[in-house]
């Protein structure tokens, strides 16, 4: 059975590490500090996992798996342990990978020796939580891969992604928590409008707080719908797929 995932864009996660460094304001009230100081463990302590760590291996149901949910896939800690991690990958095509991180200058260094334009069941994202790390992007759009996505989550000011030619995917969603920091709705519609333009996918996590609506924190709604766009790729058969141009 698959560690099921409460998170809306996705199936299920995994973590063959978990533990993390905080890089930008958008670590501030990560949920992964919160869960860790409520079970006693050092949050900081970037450690390879005894028990999940082959998980995707069991799962025979194919599953859209959002990786190193409590970490990041690229963070220095991890590179003793990461192209064992690939070879889970590698093993499991019929799972659809999805990789976001924060350290989007190390993803070209840390790829497969196969990796060639990209492997089909991978898909690479970004967190971009205010303009000054747009950059993120930038470093992105360099990589060769499948499915390109950007995370604005915590999304904590407004954002001009400019050219998205590049890009598969975005999601949007305000910070969640008993702190969390507002999220105006307009630097959400802003984003949408740039998607539109730009006929990218459109997706629109939570509108954040510390209250759940409907299972999401703040709810999901934005003027009067949910906004529940992925990318047009088959799934479960995505393995089987070419990469689109």
């Amino acid at each position: 059975m698959a560690n099921q995932s409460l998170i809306e864009w996705t199936d299920a996660t995994w973590n063959p590490w978990h533990g993390c460094i905080k890089v930008s304001p958008g670590c501030k009230h990560c949920y992964m500090y919160r869960d860790k100081k409520r079970y006693g463990q050092e949050a900081n302590n970037v450690v390879k996992s005894k028990t999940t760590f082959h998980d995707p291996l069991k799962w025979t149901v194919p599953r859209l798996i959002f990786t190193c949910s409590w970490s990041d896939w690229f963070i220095e800690e991890a590179d003793e342990w990461r192209s064992e991690a690939w070879q889970v990958i590698r093993e499991t095509p019929h799972h659809t990978y999805q990789i976001l991180t924060k350290r989007p200058e190390r993803i070209i260094g840390n790829l497969p020796d196969d990796w060639e334009d990209g492997w089909s069941n991978v898909w690479l994202g970004v967190s971009i939580e205010t303009k000054e790390f747009l950059l993120r992007k930038e470093f992105l759009t360099q990589v060769p891969a499948c499915v390109r996505f950007i995370s604005a989550e915590p999304l904590l000011g407004p954002l001009d992604l400019g050219v998205l030619s590049k890009i598969h995917w975005i999601i949007t969603g305000g910070e969640s928590g008993p702190k969390a920091r507002h999220m105006n709705l307009d630097w959400v519609r802003g984003i949408r409008r740039q998607c539109i333009r730009a006929s990218v996918p459109f997706f629109h996590k939570q509108n954040g707080g510390n209250k759940r609506i409907d299972s999401a924190w703040g709810g999901r709604i934005l003027d009067g719908r949910t906004w529940d766009e992925i990318p047009q790729i088959p799934i479960p058969s995505i393995a089987e797929q070419p990469c689109p141009p």
